[in-house]
């Protein structure tokens, strides 16, 4: 399964690559990057790395009905998990901050999965609503990418997704008895050898949803999460200075949610492609010219990918963890 996972994400990075090459000028690519002013990437950076600050905080916050934990220990770990998805497939980094979280705290591995969990479905609610806060404007707009035309169709799917699981974690959080009772309902399905097990995992991840409990919790998590991401366009924002191009805040907060949707899908470690080619797609939707959009959102991927991965790899070394323990830690302490 996990070869079957790797070869497949292998596979959707190539077709996505393939969509970013075809029809563009190299010429143009390789002058942008060449006349670029890579000064704009210490404050892109620097604003990049608040709002990792504000996503240790968020994660202390939906695990401290569990079990308090100072926030420079949440940064570490978030650096470490990021570190993870950027170089293993399959997000790897999320069990990994997982894993080490109970390591450090005795935090269940279910319980802060859940919370991992709820964090990425805020994390897509916010992306949708960047997405079909723009989304009028960009239908108006002419691009000869092919991407183009399917972003409406990527944003309904995801509204589906996303906001189905939304409700089904502020259910379970809002009716906790309610949600014991599904569960013990699910489990008796299960063989009867597991089925204790299941249960007690169940519950452990109906823990993690403790932080949702009140209508104000949820929409502090809410809150919290538009602030990292208006943070992380802002990153989009100050890197494009470096490019001798202009486009609104408001674009790029309509490509910062279509690349951060799009990289849901199975891609090569790193999201190759899946990052890459719609954020193109949206640049020249702009009018941006192919080479020249290419350009910028490469130097934007690397300046997003790399700072993060020597960090978390730092961390993880200061953990005693070789990258090739990775994968026995996982499997070893998850289990």
């Amino acid at each position: 399964m996990k070869r079957w996972h790797f070869l497949l994400g292998v596979a959707v990075s190539a077709g996505f690559l393939y969509l970013a090459l075809k029809g563009m000028r190299l010429a143009a690519f390789w002058a942008a990057l060449r006349h670029a002013d890579y000064w704009w990437l210490v404050p892109g950076v620097a604003v990049y790395f608040l709002a990792v600050i504000v996503r240790a905080w968020r994660w202390h916050y939906l695990v401290r009905p569990i079990k308090p934990v100072p926030v420079p220990t949440m940064f570490r770990l978030v650096a470490i998990g990021y570190m993870g998805n950027n170089i293993y497939p399959a997000r790897a980094g999320e069990l990994l901050r997982a894993v080490l979280l109970k390591r450090h705290e005795g935090v269940p591995v279910s319980a802060s999965l859940s919370t991992i969990l709820v964090e990425r479905v805020y994390d897509g609610v916010v992306m949708l609503a960047f997405v079909f806060l723009n989304l009028p404007e960009l239908t108006r707009l002419t691009a000869n990418s092919g991407f183009v035309g399917s972003i409406q169709n990527l944003a309904i799917g995801g509204a589906v997704a996303f906001l189905g699981a939304l409700a089904a974690f502020l259910l379970a959080a809002m009716f906790p008895q309610r949600a014991e009772a599904v569960l013990g309902w699910g489990a008796r399905w299960a063989p009867e050898r597991f089925r204790e097990r299941l249960l007690g995992l169940g519950r452990k991840f109906l823990s993690g949803l403790e932080a949702l409990r009140s209508p104000q919790e949820a929409l502090m998590v809410f809150l919290t999460s538009l602030v990292i991401w208006l943070l992380e366009t802002g990153k989009y924002w100050l890197v494009m200075h470096a490019f001798p191009f202009h486009v609104s805040f408001f674009a790029l907060m309509l490509m910062n949610g279509v690349v951060n949707l799009a990289t849901t899908l199975p891609s090569a470690p790193g999201y190759v492609g899946t990052f890459d080619t719609p954020g193109i797609a949206v640049l020249m939707a702009y009018g941006v010219e192919k080479g020249l959009a290419a350009g910028y959102t490469l130097v934007l991927h690397g300046a997003l990918w790399l700072p993060i991965t020597l960090l978390g790899a730092y961390y993880l070394a200061r953990e005693g963890i070789k990258p090739a323990q990775v994968e026995a830690l996982r499997e070893g302490e998850a289990n």
